[in-house]
C-alpha cells in the first residue's frame, strides 16, 4: 500500500469475516424492487479520512501489462460498484475509489517447479453507483411484465436462441429436420 501511496490500513470490522464469506457476504434488502443483494468482498481498508475502501483481488496469467481497459472487465468495475453500494446500505461511509489487486502469474519463467510467481500491480477505480437502484427496479419491472425484453447483440444467449428458434415448435418441442 505504501508503494503506491494509499493512505489506508487493513479494516477492522466485527462483520468483515461474514462479509468475505461465499453466500453469505453484505447484503441488504432493496425495497423498491424487493430484490436481497449479497456479495463476498475480498478486503477491506479504512482510509485515514474515515472511509473504508472496497478491495478486490484479481489473478490471470497474461503477457504484458493489466489493466482495466477491456470491454469485458465492465464486470468487474460493476462488481466492485455493488460491493460499494452493499456497503453504503449497511451504514458504512465508502470511497468512490476502490482498489483492484491484480495477480499476473509470470510467463517467462523457466519450469513450473511447483509455484508461480506473480506480479502484482494495484490500479484503482472510481466507482459509481448511480445506476444501481433503477437497474434494480427494472429488473423488477422486467420479471413482472408480460412481454420480454428485446434481444441484445452483445448477449450470448440472446444470439444463440435467435439462431436456434428455426428449430423449434410452436408446442415446445425440439425437432431437428436433418436430411442426409
Amino acid at each position: 500500500m505504501a508503494e503506491a501511496d494509499i493512505d489506508a490500513v487493513p479494516a477492522i470490522h466485527p462483520e468483515l469475516d461474514n462479509w468475505r464469506k461465499n453466500f453469505v457476504g453484505v447484503s441488504y434488502v432493496h425495497s423498491a424492487s424487493k430484490f436481497e443483494l449479497f456479495g463476498a468482498i475480498d478486503d477491506l481498508w479504512l482510509g485515514n479520512d474515515g472511509e473504508y475502501i472496497v478491495v478486490d483481488y484479481k489473478a490471470t496469467s497474461k503477457k504484458g501489462e493489466v489493466s482495466l481497459d477491456a470491454d469485458w472487465q465492465i464486470s468487474y468495475k460493476r462488481q466492485m460498484e455493488i460491493y460499494q453500494w452493499l456497503l453504503r446500505k449497511n451504514g458504512l461511509p465508502v470511497s468512490q475509489r476502490g482498489w483492484f489487486v491484480y495477480c499476473n502469474g509470470k510467463r517467462d519463467a523457466d519450469g513450473f517447479n511447483n509455484k508461480v510467481e506473480f506480479i502484482v500491480k494495484l490500479l484503482p477505480y472510481e466507482g459509481s453507483d448511480d445506476w444501481i437502484d433503477d437497474a434494480l427496479v427494472d429488473a423488477r419491472d422486467t420479471l413482472e411484465s408480460n412481454e420480454l425484453p428485446p434481444a441484445s447483440e452483445t448477449c450470448d444467449y440472446c444470439i444463440y436462441r435467435e439462431e436456434t428458434a428455426c428449430f423449434e415448435t410452436h408446442d415446445n418441442h425440439r425437432s431437428l429436420d436433418l436430411k442426409v
